[in-house]
């Protein structure tokens, strides 16, 4: 499989991911599903999904997030703590995610909800990543057969019967 970006990039984009999560709950006091959500439509989404190496590589979470709320002074409520939180693991593992199986991050939320993916944090944050990969493999495949099964009992027959 083709990726966005070189795997060389990899650990600095889920390290930065991680910690605009962390950086937009904790410090900012946002809800992850609303934050979540302004960074699926915003620019950022896109351009970290292409590999754009300024937004991968280029920024911090922090920024990330900053640049997402379009506010620099909340830069002053930034904390840097030892211990990662269940929303990091969430950023840091999505990350590895939507890499690995060149998925945007509208499609993954589209079946798998970020509060969803941070639920998933015990056990797994605990295990190889792999696993974590094909428990989230497993949710997308089975929330997109019942989205389908649901779209599909709603439409109209048009077929051609009498």
């Amino acid at each position: 499989m083709t990726h966005a970006y070189d795997k060389i990039y990899l650990s600095k984009a889920r390290n930065t991911l991680a910690s605009m999560l962390d950086f937009a709950v904790y410090d900012l006091r946002e809800d992850i599903t609303a934050f979540y959500k302004k960074f699926l439509l915003s620019k950022i989404a896109s351009q970290f999904e292409r590999g754009e190496s300024a937004v991968v590589a280029g920024k911090s979470g922090v920024e990330l997030a900053l640049d997402i709320l379009g506010d620099e002074a909340l830069a002053k409520k930034y904390r840097p703590v030892a211990n990662k939180s269940p929303e990091y693991w969430a950023g840091w593992a999505l990350t590895y995610f939507q890499w690995e199986n060149n998925l945007t991050f509208k499609q993954i939320d589209n079946f798998i909800p970020i509060t969803e993916i941070v639920q998933l944090y015990t056990p797994y944050h605990e295990m190889d990543i792999s696993q974590f990969c094909d428990k989230m493999l497993e949710l997308y495949n089975a929330n997109r057969r019942t989205s389908s099964a649901q779209n599909s009992a709603s439409l109209p027959d048009t077929g051609g019967g009498s």
